[in-house]
Parts: structure tokens; C-alpha cells; sequence
């Protein structure tokens, strides 16, 4: 049977709308953008705890007395993991998604409710939206939106949009059919109907659709973060990546606190404005069973709790002051100016990374570094939204990257090299010293050959032509997972003395830590070797020259690259900052030759700050 074309097909229609409809995409992009900026401006313009005391009011005010102690705990919590602010971007984004989804969604299902044959057309799109995996999403929203929030909101909100649709429909439908006759009967008009009868009656089983669709939007809130969302999604992204539990524990945490507030406020939201849930809390307060810890204040009381918050935190100066003076540095080239740095998890580009992050806030630049798959890094910097990454490695194994988007990049040179790509092997497993002695033992090694991301370009390296090469297809399966995982397969494997084959490449600080034997490679089907280069979009460079001119001239030996790898592996996850700042001061000098300053400039900047 024919193979039906359809990815094709779909790819066409894509690069369709990318060319044809760009206008559109961009006019969207600028209005999510805004909507998240004001949004999180509004959440991260108070101290934190000041802002959780208000979070906690309204708990208070919608649940009761116990529900706001554990919220204003849940958020004291979130603060004192230092995860604030990706928590209010993570809150940010999930309530732009929402509002958007619910502008959407509302008016499909009371059409869909009042009209079979729009519920018979909507449902089947409904299904597909709500059984597509959603990851699938992040690529066309990626290819739309660029990297970012505005990708992140548009896959959200596209994966939350269902039950906002199907949860209207169903609380419409299941109005008593009476009382909409009785309605009609005295006159009231279709729009008067819905407006109320009909919408006031569904309200809990639209705040229910509500509901779902922000805890929707809060699952999706971690895959969202593959595409350079940051918030809490973000951690747990970076986390997976370097295989750090604890980052994940935290940032997963903060995850649920965020889950279990808006799920709580919103079912007792439902409650509190719809007719019946009104109803019952007057019957309650009237009874006098209401408990103390069960105690809702009035709105008023509500509002008067929120405004002294407000009050006592200004007369500490919670809100701090709103003037900033910038520290004047020699050498301040920068001058705040902003500078996005993409990577991969791979160690030569942490290492290098934060370097070069370090390197130019010593110079004055505000930096920012987002960890990605090698594909969303690299269409990251082919749209502009990166502007450089320091782990290109050309010309064999990012090649089908610089294929693709080699016309949208400016390459500002090799800064290491020739590096190797290798399977390597315990020094223990005997017999086993070239990629032909893999034949024919699939058994040792149960068949499998640990890998990186499959991103990654040795990974197809590997796959389509390394193991074609040797004759090993359908022997070996190759693993795909992370560079992390892979590390912790190879040291649980070290330690128990199994035999293991893992994919890596040199240099790398693992052939320090374990004694390991690289495989020959006779038919170089790896290839010559790589060099290392940086990689920026189109124009960075002559935007800004000095920082081209000094990632231009940017080298490392093996011996300085170990080392700083080294210190870094010894400092821990999390501490990357630190851990350069050390090997700088152990390399005096280093700073000044990286990234060298005029010296009538320095001199003119230093007078200045004098």
C-alpha cells in the first residue's frame, strides 16, 4: 500500500501560513506578550510575602480561615525556596492562557449548546485537541510564535481549550427545560434568557470547566518550559536536562502549591457567584453552624484586610525603593544592555556558558542564560530570540542544523577543537577496544547503547550511519535519554563493575572520574573531528562589536576547559556562577585577556566613577 503523505502535507500547509500569515502571528505574539508582561508585572511588583498575605486574604474570603493560613504557608514556602519569581511567571502565564482560552471557549459552547449541528462539528476538533499529545503543540507554536512565552501561552492555551468548551455546553444543556419554557413564556427575549437564566443556573459546572481548563494549563505549564518559558517549568526542564533531583523536588513543589490554591479558589469561586451556592452560605451563616476556622469575612472585610497589608508594608518599606542606581565599573561597556545566551546540557557549554555570562556582567551587559534541546536552541538564534550559544559542533555533528538554519546564523569561529566523538567502555570490559569488536556481543551489553538527547547530532550520527557502518543496525538498540542520565547509568553501572556502553566525546571530565576505553573508530564513520564553535543570529556581531570582536577571539585549551569543567562538577548543580567565579580568581589575569577594555576607555570610565 502507498505510503499517504501526510506529514508533508502538513508541512506544507505550515510553511504556508509562516509565509503567508506571519502578520497575523505577529499581531497575536505582541498581544500575549503584553498581556503576560502587565500581568507579571502586577505579581512581582510587591515584596513576596506581601503579595502571599494578599493571596491569603482572598483564600480567606472564599474558603474560609484555615484555607488562607495554608495559603499565605504554601507561598512563605515557594519564597523561602528562592522560586518566587518563576512562580508569578508561571502564575503569569497560566492566567494569560486562561483568560485567552475562556474568551474562546465561552462563546463555542453556548453556540455549541444552542445548536446541534455546531456541537456535532465542534466535538471531533475537541477530541483531537484534547488526545494530541502535547508536545506536538510546541512545534508549531514554536514555528508560529518563536521561542518564549508567547509559544508557551498559544500551546497552552490550545491544550486547556476543551473542557472550557465542552463543561459550557454541558451546564447549559442541563438547565431544566422548564424554566427556559417558562421564560420564553412570559416574553423574555433568547439573549435575556441566556443572560438570566441560563448562564446563571450553568455557572458551576462552568466554573468547573474553569477549573479544569487551568489545571490543564498548569500540566502543560512544564512542557511549555522546552521552548524558553521559563518560570517553574523552566526548573523542571533544567532539572531533567542535568538530572538534578532536587531543583525538580523544589520547582515541583512550587508546581502543586500554585495547583491546589487556584483549584481551591476557583471551586469556591463557582460557589460563591452562582445562585445556589449564595444561597446555601446565607442559610448557613442564618443557622449559626458555621465554625470559626470556617469563617469568611465579608468583601468589605476582604478589601479592608488587603488595603492595611498594603499599609504596613509601605510604612516598612516592604516595596523597597523604586530608585536604582547602576554600580559604575571600569570597563562598564554595557551599560545594562541585555544579552540572551542559549545551551545545550552539555558540560563544555555549561562551562563555557556561564563563563561568558560572568565575563560580560563583569563588562556591564544584563545576561540571561535558557537551557534548550539542540532544535529549539537553534531555531531560537535562526529567529533572533537568542543571541548567541557557545556549543556549535561543526562540521559533523550539529551539520543538519547548520543545513538548515546556517543562512539565518553567523558563525564567530571555533574556539576549541578537534574534539572526537566516541563509544566508550568500562577499562574493565575485556575484548572490547574497537567499534568492530562490538560485533557479535550484544549480550554483554544487553543489547543497548546508552545515549544523550536525541537531539543531539551524534545521536542520528550514531544511528543513521556509525552503526550502519559497523554492521551493528538491529543489534544494538541505541538509548535515548539525556546527557545527566546517561552519566548516572555509566557510574551506577562503574561502581557494580557491569559492563556498559555509553556514548561520548572528548574532552569530557568523565575520563578523569572513570578509567574508560574509547572505542576505535577504523572506518572513521565519526568522522575527522569537530571544532567548537560559537554560533549568534544574523547581525549580532555588528550590533555589538565589541562583544563580536571579543567571541571572536575566544579560545580555550583542553587543560583550561577540564579545569573549569572540573570546578564546577565539584561546586554542584546550581552553583554554576560560583564555581567560575573561583576558577577565575584562580587564573589571574584571564578576565582582562577574554574580554580586554581600551585602555583610554577604561581610564575615562574609571575618572567617571570617581
Amino acid at each position: 500500500m502507498p505510503r499517504l503523505q501526510l506529514g508533508d502535507w502538513v508541512d506544507d500547509g505550515v510553511n504556508w501560513l509562516v509565509d503567508h500569515m506571519s502578520w497575523l502571528f505577529d499581531a497575536i505574539k505582541t498581544v500575549v506578550e503584553g498581556m503576560y508582561d502587565g500581568i507579571n508585572t502586577v505579581l512581582t511588583a510587591p515584596e513576596p510575602l506581601l503579595l502571599a498575605g494578599i493571596l491569603a486574604v482572598l483564600a480567606w474570603w472564599l474558603r474560609g480561615l484555615v484555607a488562607g493560613a495554608l495559603a499565605f504557608a504554601g507561598f512563605a514556602l515557594i519564597d523561602s525556596l528562592d522560586l518566587w519569581d518563576r512562580a508569578m511567571s508561571t502564575l503569569s502565564l497560566v492566567l494569560v492562557a486562561t483568560v485567552i482560552a475562556l474568551v474562546i471557549s465561552v462563546p463555542i459552547g453556548i453556540w455549541a449548546a444552542r445548536s446541534k449541528a455546531v456541537s456535532t462539528a465542534v466535538r471531533p476538533v475537541l477530541d483531537l485537541l484534547q488526545t494530541m499529545p502535547s508536545m506536538v503543540l510546541l512545534i508549531p507554536a514554536i514555528l508560529f510564535f518563536g521561542m518564549g512565552v508567547p509559544a508557551g501561552v498559544v500551546a497552552t492555551l490550545i491544550f486547556a481549550l476543551a473542557p472550557g468548551v465542552r463543561m459550557t455546553e454541558l451546564g447549559i444543556r442541563q438547565v431544566d427545560a422548564d424554566l427556559v419554557e417558562a421564560a420564553e413564556a412570559f416574553g423574555t427575549t433568547p439573549r435575556n434568557t441566556l443572560l438570566r437564566v441560563q448562564l446563571p443556573l450553568a455557572l458551576p459546572t462552568i466554573m468547573a470547566g474553569v477549573n479544569q481548563v487551568i489545571m490543564l494549563g498548569l500540566s502543560m505549564v512544564v512542557i511549555a518550559g522546552m521552548v524558553g518559558t521559563g518560570g517553574l517549568g523552566g526548573a523542571v526542564n533544567e532539572a531533567i536536562g542535568q538530572l538534578d533531583i532536587g531543583l525538580g523536588f523544589e520547582a515541583g513543589l512550587g508546581i502543586v502549591v500554585l495547583a491546589i490554591y487556584l483549584d481551591r479558589v476557583t471551586g469556591a469561586l463557582g460557589a460563591q457567584i452562582s445562585p445556589l451556592g449564595r444561597r446555601a452560605a446565607a442559610k448557613a451563616r442564618a443557622a449559626g453552624t458555621t465554625k470559626a476556622w470556617n469563617y469568611r469575612p465579608r468583601p468589605s472585610v476582604a478589601v479592608a484586610g488587603v488595603a492595611i497589608l498594603a499599609l504596613v508594608a509601605g510604612g516598612m518599606g516592604v516595596f523597597g525603593s523604586t530608585s536604582r542606581t547602576a554600580e559604575a565599573t571600569a570597563g562598564n561597556i554595557g551599560q545594562g544592555k541585555k544579552i540572551s545566551i542559549g545551551y545545550i546540557p552539555w558540560d563544555e557549554g555549561i562551562a563555557s556558558t556561564y563563563l561568558w555570562k560572568e565575563l560580560l556582567e563583569q563588562r556591564g551587559f544584563d545576561v540571561t542564560t535558557t537551557q534548550y534541546t539542540a532544535g529549539p536552541l537553534y531555531t531560537g538564534l535562526a529567529t533572533g530570540q537568542i543571541d548567541f550559544q557557545t556549543d556549535s559542533w561543526l562540521p559533523v555533528t550539529h551539520a543538519e542544523y547548520w543545513k538548515k538554519y546556517g543562512k539565518q546564523l553567523d558563525d564567530l569561529g571555533k574556539w576549541y577543537g578537534p574534539t572526537s566523538l566516541e563509544i566508550s567502555v568500562p577499562s574493565y570490559v575485556k575484548g572490547v577496544e574497537s567499534m568492530e569488536d562490538l560485533k557479535g556481543k550484544a549480550s554483554t551489553f544487553k543489547g543497548k547503547i546508552i545515549g544523550i538527547e536525541p537531539s543531539a547530532g551524534m545521536m542520528g550520527l550514531l544511528k543513521d550511519k556509525v552503526l550502519k557502518e559497523y554492521g551493528l543496525e538491529g543489534e544494538y538498540e541505541v538509548v535515548d535519554g539525556s546527557t545527566p542520565a546517561m552519566l548516572a547509568e555509566l557510574k551506577r553501572a562503574y561502581a557494580k563493575k557491569e559492563p556498559i556502553a555509553v556514548t561520548l566525546w572528548s574532552p569530557h571530565w568523565a575520563y578523569s572520574d572513570f578509567d574508560l576505553t574509547k572505542l576505535k573508530d577504523p572506518k572513521v564513520a565519526w568522522g575527522e573531528g569537530d571544532g567548537v564553535h560559537t554560533l549568534s543570529r544574523k547581525g549580532f556581531a555588528k550590533e555589538n562589536p565589541e562583544v563580536g570582536r571579543w567571541l571572536e577571539d575566544f579560545s580555550m585549551t583542553e587543560e583550561q576547559l577540564t579545569g573549569l569543567e572540573a570546578q564546577i562538577q565539584k561546586a554542584g548543580k546550581g552553583k554554576e556562577p560560583e564555581a567560575v567565579r573561583t576558577w577565575l580568581k584562580e587564573n589571574p589575569g584571564l578576565v582582562d585577556k577574554l574580554v580586554p577594555v581600551a585602555e583610554s576607555q577604561g581610564k575615562s570610565e574609571a575618572a567617571a566613577a570617581e
